[in-house]
């Protein structure tokens, strides 16, 4: 397994840390490693947690990347959103144990994800494109449009609005918000309380509730692929 992500499998849960560097940004080789270990973790027939490194979970895709090429930053792009479906259409359940900020497709990964508790603290969880003068993505705006309350919806995605942890649990970003020390602890309380699901019904059942998403993701990844088209 590629060090960008450390894989830890025990008692049925697996924990993938994001470890690139103090921004943890999402390169091709970050999603690549992170699909091998979604691979793994599915053989493996474990709860997943996901985490980052104290005070980050990620902030977004890697800049280099998005600034190198229009094919390069839709490439990643489209390698993003597909993760993103991926994960949202994941067999088993899926933990994100967040340490701290989530910006961009930092924020994205809570939103595909099936439980989420982030720490307290001075963090931020926000969809930044707008700030930063990119205009959001469709499988972005779908993914945030279906995950997030309404009202916040629109202040996150059209405003760029920054989000405080317990903020963000009202948004839809996070569940749970706990102390930093906690977060292990508490993740691990949520992935074992998941375990105890039927693992089949759970996956069938959120492929019903999800069913308008990832056919509406699958449209807005093709979407967003039209400008190179």
């Amino acid at each position: 397994m590629s060090e960008l992500i450390t894989y830890h499998a025990e008692d049925g849960i697996a924990t993938l840390t994001l470890n690139n560097g103090k921004v943890n940004a999402l390169s091709p080789e970050v999603i690549t490693a992170f699909n091998a270990a979604l691979d793994r973790a599915q053989h493996d027939r474990a709860v997943v947690i996901l985490t980052g490194q104290p005070g980050i979970l990620s902030g977004g895709y890697d800049l280099k990347v998005m600034t190198s090429g229009p094919k390069e930053a839709v490439a990643l792009v489209t390698a993003g959103s597909t993760l993103a479906r991926r994960m949202l259409s994941h067999p088993f359940p899926i933990v994100v144990a967040c340490p701290g900020n989530a910006v961009a497709k930092g924020a994205f990964l809570l939103l595909s994800a099936d439980y989420r508790i982030g720490v307290e603290g001075p963090f931020k969880i926000c969809l930044n494109e707008v700030q930063i003068g990119m205009t959001m993505h469709h499988a972005g705006i779908e993914l945030a449009r279906d995950r997030l309350r309404r009202a916040a919806f629109h202040r996150a995605v059209i405003n760029a609005e920054v989000f405080n942890p317990h903020a963000a649990v009202d948004a839809g970003f996070l569940d749970k918000v706990v102390p930093a020390e906690q977060l292990q602890d508490a993740a691990l309380a949520a992935a074992r309380e998941l375990k105890k699901l039927n693992m089949l019904a759970h996956r069938n059942t959120k492929l019903k509730v999800r069913k308008a998403l990832l056919d509406s993701l699958d449209e807005a990844i093709a979407l967003d692929q039209a400008p190179l088209g």
